[in-house]
């Protein structure tokens, strides 16, 4: 190839190596569950839900509304990583208590099923960025044009998003009902978000249900698209796994409304896939400090992955060479 496939694609072939940098205790470290800190993650998700509710009854203007769906669309996207967690079995050391948290507590309140999604979702690791990736088609359309960017937000942002997701979810679990694993989850789906709506009424304010499911149709859809494209959106290259998918450093706005329990560091997930999320920062910081993270794709700022992803018909358009096996392209940068 005439181009390098990336940025000093030379400095991240000698880094490809990063476990040799790693004592065996160190990497041990890093795998080691705790599981108090999985309970505060779940915790943190459900307190700001019912911390942005209580704002909105407190207060109930159209910015306080405005501000809950942010907050409670976030926190179900962390509902979402966590029982993304519980699949790969990292959330707790216990089995049984893993998934429990991660489908009664995680899953079925966004409308998910545990079950069905890790045998899907464990497919992408091991063939991240090829033909055999179920996650291939939220890689392959980028770059995009602005204006295709604002439609496709301003779709999740207005609900049509939702409604898509929604018929399909409904779909899955209520129309098949003679299958007993979709009937299985309808029922969890129906009775978490019955128990929601219950104990709000218990309260007095069975409406703030609304912000649960006005969120899930807009603000939740838009975070989650954000996440999807900065996580493997124009990744460098498919083959090399410090740069096939990408870590973002986010400002503490952004991890409260777009990047909950350490989403954003998904190189490191991917390099190590059961390391706990919160030990994943203390991983991006050993790989940086050992010069493993040297010409990796690693990008300050969702502001910066979106400006990128929406760069077609602009200077700042990568050029993109076809990959001869089918799956996502190499991104090519100049020498």
């Amino acid at each position: 190839m005439a181009e390098s496939v990336y940025v000093e694609r030379h400095t991240a072939e000698a880094n490809s190596d990063w476990r040799s940098s790693f004592a065996r205790e160190e990497i041990a470290a890093l795998l080691e569950m705790q599981d108090w800190r999985s309970w505060l993650s779940v915790a943190t998700n459900w307190g700001l839900v019912f911390g942005a509710m209580a704002l909105v009854a407190r207060w109930p203007n159209p910015l306080t509304v405005i501000a809950a769906l942010f907050v409670i669309g976030a926190r179900q996207l962390g509902c979402a990583v966590l029982m993304h967690e519980a699949a790969h079995r990292s959330l707790f050391a216990s089995r049984r208590v893993n998934d429990f948290v991660g489908q009664w507590l995680c899953a079925y309140p966004v409308w998910s099923d545990l079950r069905a999604y890790r045998p899907y979702h464990l497919q992408h690791h091991p063939h991240t960025g090829t033909e055999r990736d179920p996650d291939l088609g939220l890689i392959r359309p980028f770059p995009i044009t602005k204006a295709s960017l604002r439609r496709k937000l301003w779709r999740d942002l207005s609900g049509r998003t939702g409604v898509k997701f929604a018929r399909g979810a409904f779909a899955r679990t209520f129309r098949r009902w003679r299958d007993p694993a979709a009937r299985r989850a309808a029922l969890g789906m129906a009775a978490t978000n019955g128990l929601l709506l219950a104990g709000l009424a218990a309260l007095g304010h069975a409406e703030l249900y609304l912000l649960w499911a006005g969120a899930w149709l807009t603000t939740h859809t838009m975070v989650t698209r954000i996440r999807a494209i900065a996580e493997h959106a124009l990744a460098p290259d498919p083959e090399d796994p410090l740069n096939q998918t990408r870590t973002t450093l986010a400002n503490p706005l952004e991890r409260l409304l777009i990047a909950p329990n350490r989403v954003n560091y998904h190189l490191e997930h991917h390099l190590l896939m059961t390391v706990p999320h919160y030990h994943l920062p203390r991983l991006h910081r050993l790989l940086r400090d050992r010069g493993a993270l040297d010409g990796a794709c690693v990008e300050r700022g969702y502001w910066r992955v979106l400006r990128r992803a929406a760069s077609k018909g602009t200077p700042a358009e990568p050029r993109l060479a076809p990959n001869p096996a089918g799956g996502a392209p190499y991104v090519l940068e100049a020498a």
